[in-house]
């Protein structure tokens, strides 16, 4: 029996303006300078709280990049990723959630994807100064994915004394994400480790999209 994805209008969306937004800086060959000045920089953050020597470069303001970073991709590859696991768990997301709530995990998620990456200093680059850009839209993704998990994951849990299931299941799941982050970190290395894969990003979202799951899931229908 042939798998159907349900129809997805925010999903198709988002997708379309991410594509939309690569391709032109993708053909003009800037994908570093874009990645300077739309994606998220950890330190940026950090230099809120502290005197911090920042380069004088051009960047878009700090609060807006962890958006702007979902639109900026590597190359191919990484988009053409991207977009499948965005297409595929979004429309099933926003079949059940409805449009509204999907674009918000996907909004929360990326803020929680640069939050992620940003609290964890080992997952930025292996200098450990936060320099290095975070870019794709794998951390907002995450979020939708630890939606998709959350409401559609088939294995049944049991409370432990005062913890209802439902916590039980969403920190197992948690744990199982943050397991799997870390093992795809070792394989591919020390550098994979220290900054080029964005782990702690995907770890910040995909929890995001945990939090997330059951109070959208009782707003979108609770009696009327």
């Amino acid at each position: 029996m042939a798998l159907t994805l349900p129809r997805g209008q925010a999903t198709n969306i988002l997708a379309a303006l991410t594509v939309l937004a690569f391709l032109p800086v993708q053909i003009l060959g800037e994908t570093s300078r874009a990645a300077i000045l739309a994606g998220f920089i950890p330190e940026r953050l950090s230099a809120l709280g502290a005197a911090v020597d920042m380069p004088d470069i051009p960047w878009l303001p700090l609060w807006i990049t962890p958006l702007t970073a979902t639109l900026i991709h590597a190359n191919w590859l990484h988009l053409g990723f991207n977009m499948l696991l965005l297409l595929f768990c979004g429309r099933f997301v926003e079949q059940l959630l409805g449009q509204g709530r999907t674009v918000l995990i996907y909004i929360v998620g990326a803020y929680a994807a640069a939050l992620g990456q940003w609290a964890i200093p080992g997952f930025q680059d292996g200098g450990g100064d936060g320099i290095v850009p975070m870019i794709g839209a794998s951390g907002a993704i995450s979020a939708l994915l630890g939606t998709y998990a959350m409401i559609y994951g088939q294995r049944t849990v049991r409370a432990i004394g005062f913890v209802p299931a439902y916590v039980v299941r969403m920190a197992w799941l948690a744990v199982a994400w943050t397991g799997l982050q870390l093992l795809i970190a070792v394989a591919g290395g020390l550098d994979s480790f220290f900054g080029g894969i964005a782990i702690g990003a995907h770890i910040g979202g995909f929890i995001a999209g945990l939090l997330l799951a059951r109070p959208l899931l009782a707003h979108r229908f609770r009696p009327s």
